[in-house]
């Protein structure tokens, strides 16, 4: 059984999404992701700046066994990428809510009604 943290958001992409108290969002990938790839040895980002909109794939996660894309939970830009899992993947495998790997700033009225909520997300994955 997947552990999903009760506070945060949820794609049916297998990210978790956290709101910043600046507004920002928080994407990372879940502990199902994890589980179902193994262990994690790379990590391509975006890169700040990068526009994006929901549903894009913006990066790329891979492990021993497969290569998944990361997709984009909102329309908005890329403000900043966690350089530190790209470095060290393998964190990611200990504790995948810890470990972030990139933030959005949502663009103006950019809709997060597709996310879903803990409860919803642990009904899709158990």
């Amino acid at each position: 059984m997947s552990h999903v943290p009760a506070d945060l958001r949820y794609t049916d992409d297998h990210e978790w999404i956290r709101t910043e108290a600046d507004g920002s969002m928080t994407v990372g990938i879940t502990d199902h992701a994890q589980k179902t790839l193994g262990d994690i040895v790379f990590f391509e980002l975006p890169k700040v700046g990068t526009k994006i909109q929901a549903g894009d794939a913006v990066g790329t996660v891979e492990s021993v066994k497969a290569a998944s894309d990361i997709y984009s939970p909102l329309d908005g830009e890329v403000v900043a990428v966690n350089e530190e899992v790209a470095e060290t993947p393998e964190e990611v495998n200990m504790d995948p809510y810890e470990m972030w790997l990139f933030k959005i700033k949502p663009k103006s009225g950019a809709a997060s009604n597709g996310l879903l909520d803990a409860k919803a997300y642990a009904k899709l994955v158990n």
